[in-house]
């Protein structure tokens, strides 16, 4: 078999499946190569079906991390419904600690709805869009600020034109534990996940959780709970499994909307970018928001950056040397329910 993707999980049944997804992929060194992802399905009885999913970008590790643990900590006893696992959906970029697959160049994140006959990451979205999200109540999406960027800890959904379903995101956003969350407006259309999730008829969660391309005992705490809070809400498990402290009741949520060009500062030319503005700080338009110096020409005075836009910074870039089309810093904007 040349093309397409290999399940072994089996749905309907009762119980703990473990396997890989299967795609097979000819590369110079092994013509008969698949690449194989991780899945882990447990079901006991009737109840809420929920997929849990993290390494769609591969340098994003709180959740990877956190959902390989839960695979090994999880007992299909301990649960009511089903749960499934895959914590490293896009293996090949995990695997080189890399945003996008190197095999093909794909960001899983921006390829759906996928297309069946396609490179190795279109196969996968194709799979996840039309095969395993509608399978589920819930799609739970990880990811972090990546190699490239700080991020603010927060939770994420697409907003979406069925209010109830709307209504439903938002208090499981809630739920778990936050205290930012940002509404996307990218449309149905989207080619990410929360898009696919839409067009699948599911609720979808996503959120950010670190960033840096690397872990720290807060983030790591923050996604654990996260992911706790969520089971226990949805009445999948009795009491939490990752987390190593009680969870406290949920506290305030700020929701943020980041849908406008202008509220993010862009390189215009190479540059070292120096910012000002700490993450979750609440700025004014005309703010200071950052240096951007010109080691080419060192007798030139960095350019003063100022945001255009009032908001809660919620993203930098972490390396200092930009190119121009690079994002430097982004504020989000404030916003009810």
């Amino acid at each position: 078999m040349h093309s397409g993707l290999v399940n072994p999980i089996d749905f309907s049944r009762q119980g703990r499946q473990a396997g890989h997804l299967a795609i097979p992929y000819s590369i110079d060194r092994s013509p008969y190569y698949q690449i194989r992802i991780p899945i882990l399905r447990l079901r006991n009885g009737e109840g809420p079906s929920l997929l849990l999913m993290a390494g769609n970008h591969g340098d994003e590790y709180e959740g990877e991390l956190q959902l390989g643990r839960l695979m090994r900590l999880l007992d299909v006893a301990d649960i009511s419904g089903a749960v499934t696992i895959l914590p490293m959906a896009n293996l090949p970029a995990v695997m080189a600690a890399k945003r996008c697959s190197p095999f093909d160049g794909g960001n899983l994140n921006r390829a759906f709805p996928g297309d069946p006959a396609g490179v190795p990451t279109a196969r996968l979205a194709h799979f996840l869009e039309h095969e395993l999200f509608p399978r589920h109540d819930v799609v739970f999406d990880l990811h972090s600020g990546g190699t490239s960027m700080a991020h603010l800890p927060c939770t994420l959904i697409e907003r979406q034109a069925d209010a109830t379903r709307f209504q439903r995101s938002v208090a499981l956003m809630r739920a778990m534990g936050a205290s930012h969350a940002f509404i996307a407006d990218n449309g149905r259309a989207a080619p990410t996940s929360m898009g696919a999730a839409a067009r699948a008829g599911i609720i979808g969660l996503s959120g950010e959780f670190g960033g840096g391309g690397t872990v720290t005992p807060a983030t790591m705490a923050f996604t654990a709970a996260a992911i706790d809070r969520l089971l226990v809400t949805l009445g999948i498990i009795g009491r939490p499994v990752l987390s190593r402290a009680p969870l406290a009741e949920p506290g305030p949520l700020q929701l943020l909307s980041l849908s406008r060009h202008s509220q993010g500062i862009y390189a215009d030319r190479r540059g070292w970018f120096e910012p000002v503005a700490p993450l979750g700080a609440t700025v004014a338009a005309g703010d200071l928001a950052g240096w951007y110096h010109d080691l080419e020409r060192p007798e030139q005075p960095e350019e003063e950056l100022r945001f255009a836009e009032d908001g809660i910074v919620i993203s930098h870039r972490l390396h200092c040397d930009s190119q121009a089309g690079d994002c430097l810093i982004q504020v989000a904007e404030p916003i009810a329910a």
